[in-house]
């Protein structure tokens, strides 16, 4: 056992990506690296809108703000690793393994959280509009965010303690793209039932608890909807939130698709089920979420007019 541990220290892995094909590997790099640009370039974009206009710093805007930079951080987490093994370069160290794996579980974390907080906030707009301002004021949007930022942490930390305790005395061949508790577990020579344990209740508690916090605000907001009198109301409830059970379907969708099935099941699916919520999920939130949003579109436009004046007169 103290070799299969000295082992692991200095243990390096090699990340098999993807693909194994050559011919495959240029068109993804140049695929992967222009959704990850749009993601950075629209993630930012919010983030600095939203905290530049003075309009802009309602609730909704403020928890936006912070879903856009935990996007941005959460696919910066995973994207650049996959640039370079798409670049032939697929090794890591077992330190950077357990660092990419701690961001990554705790930003992942804060999303679903984040997701929670947004889906309060539209619960609270259509279904207590008169009590708005007290219920989703600063104090509270601090607190939620807070909360989802602290409690990700925690959670992460956990599991990457556990994870650290390991030994890899097999292959250190990682069949995915980056470092993740799964793929790992199954080159562990160590017993990883606590893990496992850990990773179907604590992990499953923080991710489905937010999940059915969105599935229960999505239910009330129905039948606050379905309420409504006016044709012209309904519609601007559904305009107001509309776009969010889609986002939070596919993020959920995926994430429950990998990491609640068994060890046993097929490698392939669960790489690209990872691409759906480490990638593509990241990249349409600006779009769906704000880019899409009237007083954001306003903001921009404003913004852009104000930069075409300035350079006419120079």
């Amino acid at each position: 056992m103290d070799a299969a541990n000295e082992t692991s220290e200095g243990a390096t892995f090699t990340l098999l990506g993807l693909t194994t094909s050559p011919g495959q590997r240029r068109p993804l790099f140049v695929l992967f690296l222009v959704l990850y640009l749009a993601g950075i370039l629209g993630n930012g974009l919010i983030v600095a809108v939203i905290r530049a206009s003075p309009t802009l710093h309602a609730p909704m805007y403020f928890l936006l703000a912070h879903l856009s930079f935990a996007d941005l951080c959460f696919t910066s987490v995973t994207v650049p690793k996959l640039l370079a093994n798409l670049s032939h370069d697929r090794s890591i160290s077992l330190a950077g393994c357990l660092t990419q794996m701690y961001f990554f579980f705790a930003l992942g974390v804060t999303d679903s959280c984040l997701l929670a907080a947004m889906a309060y906030d539209h619960y609270v707009a259509i279904r207590h509009p008169l009590h708005y301002a007290t219920r989703m004021s600063r104090a509270v949007c601090t607190a939620l965010v807070g909360t989802a930022w602290l409690m990700s942490r925690v959670h992460s930390l956990l599991h990457i303690l556990l994870m650290a305790h390991l030994s890899f005395c097999a292959s250190h061949q990682v069949p995915h793209f980056f470092c993740d508790h799964q793929p790992l577990l199954r080159l562990s020579c160590s017993d990883s039932s606590h893990i496992q344990l850990l990773v179907f209740t604590e992990g499953a508690a923080v991710v489905v608890t937010p999940f059915l916090l969105i599935l229960a605000s999505c239910g009330a907001i129905t039948a606050a909807v379905l309420q409504l009198p006016s044709a012209t109301g309904k519609l601007r409830a559904v305009s107001t939130c509309g776009s969010h059970p889609a986002m939070v379907g596919l993020f959920y969708r995926t994430v429950i698709a990998v990491y609640f099935q068994p060890m046993s099941r097929e490698a392939e699916r669960g790489r690209v089920a990872s691409v759906m919520y480490t990638v593509v999920t990241p990249m349409l939130n600006p779009v769906i979420y704000s880019l899409r949003n009237r007083d954001v579109q306003g903001v921009l436009r404003a913004l852009f007019t104000r930069q075409r004046i300035s350079a006419g007169d120079s």
